[in-house]
């Protein structure tokens, strides 16, 4: 996903953040807030759901978030006092307020989105990819963890989504389980019950054969 307003571009799939034309470091996770509040705009995330997002398993005080919030407005070059892009909901939480635009050419056409897992590699096509358990599925997992429908990748010029649907033992998507479909980006974990699955977005073709699904 790649989206640009009047000052800045943030691109989820290369991570990267521009700002007058200039690449801004963000920490991974300030990186990792600022993509959740774009995923999720409008709607205000609770202090709770974003500290268990970010820091699943793992004890912080909402100081941190809060740490965290200030350097997502300081590479957005905003401030809490006029905000244009992240606001505070008093005693709740955060929300993205500003006004952009979503580009295409989240992931480009000569890039190959792969889901790896094992020694199997098995390219995602245009469209929906449904992961499970059914000999139907695009990426079929023979595993009695694994619903029959576990989840999808929906694949577009915009970039890539994981949904899950509606399976027994949830879809992770590093560490935390979904409760609405989430964008993915290179590098992403996956983990459909006890399968840990790699999301890959390569720019060149490869060499490796992909096995059949």
């Amino acid at each position: 996903m790649r989206v640009r307003s009047e000052d800045w571009v943030v691109d989820t799939t290369t991570r990267q953040v521009e700002r007058g034309g200039q690449a801004v470091h963000a920490s991974p996770k300030a990186f990792e807030l600022l993509s959740m509040l774009l995923a999720e705009r409008p709607r205000a995330l609770s202090k709770s759901e974003l500290l268990r997002r970010l820091w699943p398993d793992t004890f912080v005080t909402e100081a941190s978030l809060a740490s965290l919030v200030a350097e997502v407005r300081s590479v957005l070059g905003d401030t809490a006092h006029e905000p244009r892009y992240v606001r505070t909901v008093q005693r709740f939480g955060y929300a993205f307020c500003g006004s952009v635009v979503t580009e295409a050419g989240g992931l480009p056409a000569a890039s190959a989105a792969r889901l790896v897992w094992e020694k199997r590699e098995v390219a995602l096509s245009p469209g929906e990819n449904v992961l499970g358990r059914t000999p139907e599925a695009l990426v079929w997992i023979d595993s009695v963890g694994v619903s029959r429908r576990h989840a999808r990748v929906l694949l577009t010029d915009a970039g890539a989504v994981l949904e899950d649907l509606g399976s027994k033992n949830g879809t992770y998507l590093n560490g935390v389980r979904l409760e609405r479909p989430h964008s993915l980006v290179d590098g992403d974990e996956i983990r459909l019950g006890p399968v840990r699955i790699l999301f890959r977005v390569f720019s060149a073709p490869l060499s490796t054969e992909t096995e059949p699904s």
